[in-house]
């Protein structure tokens, strides 16, 4: 059984209609190789998040955690049920707001409103709840990969910066020099006195908070376990893309130790040097997982967010670090001085200025017209593949519709034919970025624009808009359908 097909069935259960119809439209991840499919009913326009998942143990983590959190009062998104073996599970609509496209406008311009300080505040008082409320009869031995933040999680991520960053900028170090610094940071971090411990959300940022009726609902914590409570105030308050102002951090840090003393005793200057600690190894966490995401997958998103990240490593190494660590320090102020670094996230990279059209339509009614000035793009002829049409069964039906999917899928056509679309469409997508072009076209069309050409236009954009980050306006003309992921 389809995975879509799997949460169809979900759904009915929940809505205690085994016949009901269900549309699934993918939604554009992030960082993630979970699939996200909003499930709305076709005869009350009732809507949930169905999710695919593609590691049995992660996903028992989350519908686990989600649930033991939700029990709590918590504002985490209910789940309302599972498959058997917990790949595919079905869980509240939060909406397409997360707190950090909130904050948009805050974010390009430097300035942020009192709406969204205020925002950012709530959420920052929400967090010590999350963390001790959630700690309160936690079963860590679901959380994955392991249960709790130790010595050998804290140098995976120290050593995941030296091969998927440090290797990937080619600055020559010394590492046995490094190591001995890798191994003094781990002994001070978890040196945290266990009272500061709870639930570690370990991904706490913006793009992992959802505003519903103007409150914030945590997301995406599948990787949570039993740690220290800063690193999230860290991850949180460094995001790297958020790029606040020092004076808006010093706040949020200000509100957190406040909602704080509701569970935890700690006099301000040991938070202070604590947290500093932990700021400069989340940082350097992260610059590891855009160092893999970013250079070696090549995803946009990920390689832009490198210059936010070493502002905040300069900002850091300009305070001095509350701990001596003498080789890393200096290897530190020599990668932040590299000048090609800059370049790699702006000119060369910067997503947000292309804009991806993709069309299905009839050739009967002709090819869609280019509104952008700069001439057309690709058009693609589906009329090669077998047609679904053809047979009477799939006449009412679009190739958004899984039975014409199965039909199309089953002799492999469509998908040979869209592998060398992919191919092309990649390497144009990828130039397009590069040069800083702002629009690009691609067209698919068959005899009635409703089978091939709509399967070919949805499966081009979803692969598009989740592989690159830009944004792609889906359009299947003949169905009067417009899909837009960003």
């Amino acid at each position: 059984m389809e995975h879509t097909e799997i949460l169809e069935k979900l759904c009915q259960e929940k809505e205690g209609n085994r016949n009901g119809k269900w549309n699934a439209t993918l939604l554009k991840g992030e960082g993630s190789n979970r699939k996200y499919y909003r499930m709305t009913a076709v005869d009350n326009g009732n809507s949930y998040i169905g999710v695919e998942g593609e590691n049995e143990q992660e996903d028992i983590a989350f519908v686990s955690i989600s649930r033991h959190l939700h029990s709590m009062g918590l504002p985490v998104p209910e789940v309302y049920g599972t498959s058997d073996d917990c790949l595919c599970y079905l869980q509240q609509d939060l909406g397409d707001t997360s707190l950090f496209s909130f904050m948009k406008n805050g974010i390009e311009t430097g300035t942020f409103s009192e709406t969204e300080k205020n925002m950012l505040n709530k959420v920052m008082k929400l967090l010590p709840s999350i963390q001790f409320k959630g700690d309160k009869d936690m079963d860590y031995s679901i959380c994955y990969p392991i249960p709790e933040f130790d010595q050998r999680s804290i140098l995976w991520d120290l050593n995941y910066f030296k091969y998927c960053f440090l290797k990937s900028v080619k600055i020559d170090f010394s590492e046995p020099k490094l190591e001995n610094d890798f191994e003094q940071m781990a002994n001070n971090l978890l040196g945290v006195s266990q009272n500061a411990w709870g639930f570690m959300y370990r991904d706490f940022q913006s793009r992992n908070i959802m505003i519903n009726n103007g409150e914030p609902y945590a997301i995406d914590f599948q990787g949570g376990r039993r740690g220290p409570c800063l690193y999230d105030v860290a991850s949180f308050v460094w995001q790297a893309k958020a790029n606040y102002p020092q004076s808006l951090k010093e706040g949020l840090v200000d509100t957190y130790y406040d909602a704080l003393q509701q569970y935890v005793k700690m006099d301000r200057k040991t938070f202070d040097n604590t947290l500093g600690l932990f700021v400069l190894f989340r940082t350097i966490q992260v610059l590891g997982a855009y160092g893999y995401r970013g250079l070696f997958e090549r995803k946009p998103h990920f390689v832009a967010s490198i210059p936010f990240a070493i502002n905040n490593l300069k900002g850091l190494l300009g305070k001095g670090l509350c701990h001596p660590y003498p080789y890393m320090e200096s290897l530190l102020g020599r990668l932040c001085s590299l000048p090609e670094l800059q370049p790699l996230a702006t000119s060369k990279y910067d997503t947000g200025k292309l804009t991806v059209k993709v069309f299905s339509f009839s050739y009967k009614k002709g090819i869609p017209a280019d509104d952008s000035g700069n001439g057309g793009g690709y058009v693609f002829d589906c009329r090669g593949v077998h047609n679904p049409g053809k047979y009477e069964q799939y006449k009412q039906l679009t190739g958004r519709d899984q039975p014409v999917k199965d039909f199309l899928e089953k002799d492999g056509e469509i998908l040979t034919f869209l592998n060398h679309v992919y191919a092309l469409a990649d390497a144009h997508v990828q130039r397009y970025i590069e040069r800083g072009f702002s629009s690009l076209m691609f067209s698919f069309g068959c005899t009635g624009g409703q089978h091939r050409s709509v399967y070919s236009a949805q499966h081009v954009a979803e692969h598009i808009a989740k592989k690159f980050g830009v944004k792609v306006l889906l359009c299947h003309q003949a169905q009067g359908i417009n899909e837009e992921f960003n």
